[in-house]
């Protein structure tokens, strides 16, 4: 099978073409490198199953030459990271709903099954307990353009099940929620890798907020095995599944077990929200996923826990 990946040289996309070219596939990568990295392929560089095209899923005639040649479609090419969106908003929303438009007419054009990731932010505010795929959105105003991401997200997952229920495209949708490990850098927001290469260095652990909010971290070979069962799953065509374990730690207690278990001196920095995106700044206190869908549909359960996680992306930065 020939599979193209939008965003392949990303931290998500890179572990999905380093699964899919260990099962025999060959791939083609899609990347602008804004935020992938040439060296999160490196290891395939001499891999002729491997075509790696720098470019723009905003270029419409680019995205159909790659579709027509390949089988089947991992879309994941997006603006991603609060930090990012924040200080790029125009730009964000231009490249996840234009550009995922590009890839969804030429994956109409060439009857393409198409895989796309979404978000967890998709849920806002809403900090229910284990929240499911039909849970309410609650979103924050529109100049609040945090939730610009949400917004754009939520757009694609619209076009992708309408798609599919009116032109008979066949579309999956992966609602992933917080996913970590080695290769994901810590400059556009995630916390994970800040908190990891802080503690390495001995540098103080900025926790944004009381530290009180809670988060559910999963491995991303974990996340890539859930990826790669929900594409060869009939049943989760046409519509959204919560990608993501239902372990939960706070940001604090995360903090604590980062120093922990990298036997760091570092110590740990609470700085206001206001401080460190802008003042207005909205969170969640919670984002627990149901993932029930996930397990019924595909057998899926996730192996590594937080403190795998941990380690892993200690080891990765040694």
């Amino acid at each position: 099978m020939k599979y193209l990946v939008t965003g392949g040289a990303g931290f998500v996309g890179s572990h999905l073409v380093d699964r899919l070219i260990s099962d025999g596939h060959s791939v083609v990568v899609l990347d602008n490198f804004s935020t992938g990295r040439q060296e999160n392929l490196n290891q395939h560089s001499k891999c002729k199953s491997l075509e790696v095209v720098e470019g723009n899923i905003l270029d419409s005639n680019l995205v159909n030459t790659l579709v027509a040649k390949v089988d089947r479609v991992f879309h994941l090419a997006a603006a991603v990271g609060v930090f990012n969106i924040l200080q790029n908003p125009i730009e964000s929303m231009k490249t996840n709903i234009e550009g995922s438009e590009n890839i969804f007419d030429s994956c109409l054009k060439f009857n393409r099954p198409i895989l796309i990731t979404s978000s967890s932010e998709i849920y806002g505010k809403n900090s229910s307990d284990l929240l499911r795929e039909d849970s309410d959105r609650i979103i924050g105003a529109p100049q609040k353009v945090r939730w610009s991401y949400s917004d754009s997200k939520a757009i694609d997952e619209a076009i992708a099940v309408s798609l599919h229920q009116q032109r008979g495209l066949e579309t999956r949708i992966a609602r992933l929620f917080n996913t970590v490990g080695p290769r994901q850098v810590g400059r556009y927001g995630m916390v994970v890798p800040r908190f990891v290469s802080a503690a390495v260095k001995g540098e103080p652990l900025a926790v944004y907020g009381s530290g009180k909010q809670t988060r559910c971290f999963g491995h991303v070979l974990d996340i890539v095995e859930a990826l790669i069962r929900m594409e060869q799953a009939s049943q989760s065509i046409g519509q959204p599944v919560n990608v993501g374990v239902d372990s939960e730690i706070s940001i604090l207690e995360l903090a604590e077990k980062v120093i922990q278990l990298t036997k760091s001196n570092s110590s740990i920095q609470f700085i206001p929200y206001a401080e460190a995106y802008s003042i207005g700044f909205e969170d969640m206190l919670r984002r627990v996923p149901d993932n029930n869908l996930l397990k019924q549909l595909t057998g899926w359960t996730p192996i590594k826990n937080i403190e795998d996680i941990i380690l892993d992306i200690q080891n990765s930065l040694l």
